[in-house]
């Protein structure tokens, strides 16, 4: 889920969004991205997927897919946008996570949102997700209740 200060909610941002913003498309999405006069300078993000992609189940899964992949690159983008994510395709299209963060490089790059030290530390395609909403994930700290190797125990 996207954190909640990262989220485009109210209907009428959207809408601006959608209907001003500049969009760039590759495979099954489509980034309508629109500057915005937040002070201090953040993205905010929305994920759309329309009847035409599927039955609710369908739709959940690929806007979940993309949220996921979103998760991944925000670190690394340049701050001060409002960006919906629309959904075009199918689940067929976009099988995997892997497939949602070629799509979404591939329009970032197009959109030139990557910040210029974005290269080092993009996730490679299909690979797990180890940043958060804020910056790369810390490690979490051992307790004797999830220490995995069972050291103090």
């Amino acid at each position: 889920m996207i954190a909640r200060q990262f989220r485009l909610r109210e209907e009428a941002d959207v809408r601006r969004v959608r209907s001003r913003g500049k969009a760039w498309a590759n495979g099954p999405l489509v980034a309508r991205v629109l500057p915005n006069n937040l002070e201090p300078p953040q993205n905010r993000y929305t994920v759309i997927a329309g009847k035409k992609c599927g039955k609710a189940v369908q739709r959940n899964r690929l806007k979940r897919l993309t949220r996921e992949a979103l998760r991944g690159f925000h670190p690394y983008l340049q701050p001060g946008y409002d960006i919906a994510i629309i959904c075009r395709g199918t689940v067929e299209e976009m099988a995997g996570l892997a497939e949602a963060q070629q799509a979404l490089a591939r329009i970032f790059t197009r959109a030139a949102l990557f910040t210029p030290a974005a290269d080092a530390g993009l996730p490679a395609r299909g690979a797990p997700i180890t940043t958060g909403w804020t910056g790369p994930a810390q490690p979490a700290a051992t307790t004797p209740d999830n220490d995995p190797a069972g050291t103090d125990r």
